[in-house]
């Protein structure tokens, strides 16, 4: 497997994703897998977050993995050591503080420490301006991400995820995926839903309120705070699931079919790193406020 240059542009994510499909169509009996960087310029972080996916998807297949690490260019190996990339895949090399929010790996739903890596290793670095109160309840939101993570995927390989301070476009991101089922097909098992397309499905799911368990966490509710904040800091948010996918930002909310079916969700929030500082409308009656 060749991996390409990836960077944040949707057009990338579709070619992780068609990666994603043509490893699943290799016969059971493949039991080998070739990790190439010879190609790769550069590796952002959802680059990080998915290869971490497929290759640990391909391992519970029961093939073995081998990486070229020779293969790398300097600086995408000195960012895969930082993120902790290298150190979960057997490189002898411990991660360190930098611009990387850790590559990270939950075979469990573990909310506490979720939120902890959220609230320290994401927005507590000072990247965005935000009041303790507002980054609780981003922070918390995304926990509600995780949790319908597992609750969609049903997947035996876990939940990964991994972010990125990017100084340059002065923007701080962050991935999370999973691979099983996605979105839409959770939303069709419903019977009142069996007969939805995928856009409409994803639709519903961020309707606040509905869920797929009756005693599920109502996602869409949490998905309204994270798009109140992405429109009034000029954010991102993109999600991928099953074939379709959403674009929320500046240019309002965008949803499209895409060519690959992925069995799984992918999550990407990008957050602008300005000067104004963010709160929530009941912590700062004076300031200007984010009211959510």
């Amino acid at each position: 497997m060749y991996v390409d240059t990836i960077e944040d542009y949707p057009r990338h994510v579709e070619t992780l994703l068609k990666d994603w499909y043509d490893i699943l169509q290799l016969p059971q009996n493949c039991r080998e897998l070739i990790i190439d960087f010879h190609y790769c310029r550069f590796l952002g972080h959802i680059g990080v977050t998915f290869l971490g996916g497929i290759v640990r998807l391909f391992e519970y297949r029961g093939a073995n993995v081998k990486f070229l690490w020779n293969t790398l260019i300097e600086k995408i190996r000195v960012n895969l050591a930082q993120n902790g990339f290298l150190c979960d895949f057997g490189y002898n090399q411990k991660p360190w503080d930098g611009n990387s929010v850790p590559y990270r790996r939950d075979i469990k739903h573990d909310p506490i420490a979720i939120a902890d890596y959220l609230g320290y290793k994401w927005l507590g670095k000072g990247w965005v301006n935000i009041s303790p109160g507002l980054q609780d309840a981003i922070a918390g939101k995304v926990v509600e991400i995780y949790f319908n993570a597992f609750e969609h995927s049903q997947s035996s390989i876990g939940v990964f995820s991994c972010g990125q301070h990017y100084p340059e476009s002065g923007t701080l991101q962050l991935t999370v995926v999973d691979f099983r089922i996605g979105i839409p097909n959770s939303v069709r098992t419903l019977p009142e839903n069996a007969a939805m397309t995928s856009i409409e499905a994803l639709k519903w799911a961020f309707e606040p309120g509905n869920s797929t368990k009756q005693q599920g966490i109502r996602q869409g509710e949490g998905l309204h705070i994270l798009q109140e904040f992405v429109r009034k800091n000029h954010g991102t948010l993109m999600i991928f699931s099953n074939d379709s996918y959403v674009n929320i930002g500046d240019n309002g909310v965008r949803y499209e079919n895409i060519c690959t079916n992925f069995l799984g969700t992918l999550v990407n929030i990008a957050f602008r790193c300005d000067e104004k500082y963010y709160c929530l409308a009941s912590e700062v009656p004076k300031l200007k406020k984010l009211k959510l």
